[in-house]
């Protein structure tokens, strides 16, 4: 497919394979869709992106291989300044007509921001920011500091939920900055049925599943979700349907201490209740958790915008999120699926309405509202805000 404007050249700042994750997949699904409009396009990405100290899972490095057409240059060390100016001056020297750089952590402020501020140099580039948050959910010590540092040589952002699009006015007043909804995660391939995803996961076909996916933070409440699962395995909400069948699915890795998870397990007694498949999920293998459920749950305490919610409305599955953040401006209640208060009482009372009510009555909404979640209204606005339509 050709662009209604001249090819550009362009750079990706960002994980990438061989790293693993939801960043890397974006950005790689990003990339593509710059080539499909015809603009050459590479990926910079970390050979270390964090110390051991700071990354919380197994390991930080992709089992499946790398994907095609992609030009990923394994380049960038987020703690070696003199790294920092090497990339920099290598950018620099280059001239690409537009830097994309990604924004999710402001431990990467001083690697980027010094990065970038080299590339600047060169009179040429534009720079665009698609900032996944501004202000961390888990907040350390020079976080605003480092933010401020990087924030200097972008010239415009790109937020995918309207909260950090607040969050940024504090840093960036005055610098031209756009929302636009995180794009569907669709390179995990198509959607299958629910019996053969079950099937594959040695999952009861009988049996209603609710879905907890993705890494295992405190701020996406998954005890919560567990003190649930407590309530609907009691006589609490009898009054509003037979509950007690219910399974919840949990797939993903813990990105903190499990023990306190395990003893909530323990304690609640509800052990049988659940599907444990607490290691991370292969790109390869994310249909299959997605197909199997009946509805995916985001019990979060706190949040900007999620990457499972575009990876529900790929495969067309109903969601109940919590009232915090973006979520509900995401997920419109009773429609493509329901918002709870952040309580477990209020999560159980809506998981029996979502089976009171029927997959098949979200399914029309879902597939009406997942058209606006192209990656091609994302590349359009990353043209726009850096003046390069």
């Amino acid at each position: 497919m050709s662009t209604a404007f001249p090819s550009k050249s362009i750079i990706i700042i960002g994980p990438a394979h061989p790293l693993r994750g939801g960043l890397a997949s974006y950005n790689e699904r990003l990339a593509l869709e710059f080539i499909q409009l015809g603009h050459t396009v590479s990926i910079y990405t970390f050979s270390l992106q964090y110390p051991g100290f700071l990354f919380p899972g197994t390991t930080q490095f992709s089992t499946e291989p790398p994907p095609d057409k992609l030009d990923i240059h394994v380049r960038i060390n987020s703690v070696n300044p003199l790294n920092w100016l090497s990339v920099g001056f290598e950018l620099k020297k280059k001239k690409p007509d537009l830097v994309v750089a990604r924004y999710w952590l402001p431990f990467m402020g001083p690697c980027l921001g010094t990065i970038l501020r080299i590339v600047k140099q060169n009179k040429h580039t534009k720079t665009v920011c698609i900032a996944d948050n501004i202000i961390p959910h888990e907040k350390r010590p020079a976080d605003i500091l480092f933010t401020k540092y990087f924030v200097p040589p972008i010239d415009a952002f790109i937020t995918m939920s309207e909260k950090v699009l607040g969050d940024l006015a504090e840093f960036a007043p005055g610098k031209p900055a756009r929302f636009v909804v995180h794009p569907l995660y669709d390179n995990f391939g198509e959607k299958i049925s629910k019996i053969e995803a079950r099937n594959k996961l040695k999952i009861n076909n009988d049996d209603p599943i609710i879905l907890f996916f993705g890494f295992i933070r405190r701020y996406k409440g998954l005890d919560i979700l567990l003190d649930a699962m407590k309530i609907l395995n009691s006589n609490q909400l009898q009054q509003l349907g037979d509950s007690s069948n219910i399974k919840l699915l949990i797939a993903g890795e813990f990105y903190e201490n499990r023990k306190m998870y395990d003893e909530q397990i323990e304690r609640l007694g509800i052990k049988d209740k659940l599907i444990l498949k607490t290691a991370f999920i292969a790109d390869s293998e994310v249909k299959y958790y997605l197909c199997a459920a009946d509805v995916v749950v985001q019990p979060y305490r706190s949040a900007t915008q999620s990457g499972v919610t575009p990876l529900a409305y790929h495969f067309e599955k109903p969601m109940i999120v919590t009232n915090v953040g973006g979520l509900p401006s995401l997920v419109p209640d009773d429609k493509v699926g329901l918002v709870a208060e952040p309580t477990a009482l209020s999560v159980a009372q809506k998981i029996l309405e979502f089976f009171n009510k029927g997959e098949a009555h979200f399914l029309p909404y879902l597939i009406e509202e997942k058209r606006k979640y192209s990656w091609s209204k994302m590349t359009a606005a990353i043209f726009e805000v850096a003046g390069l339509e």
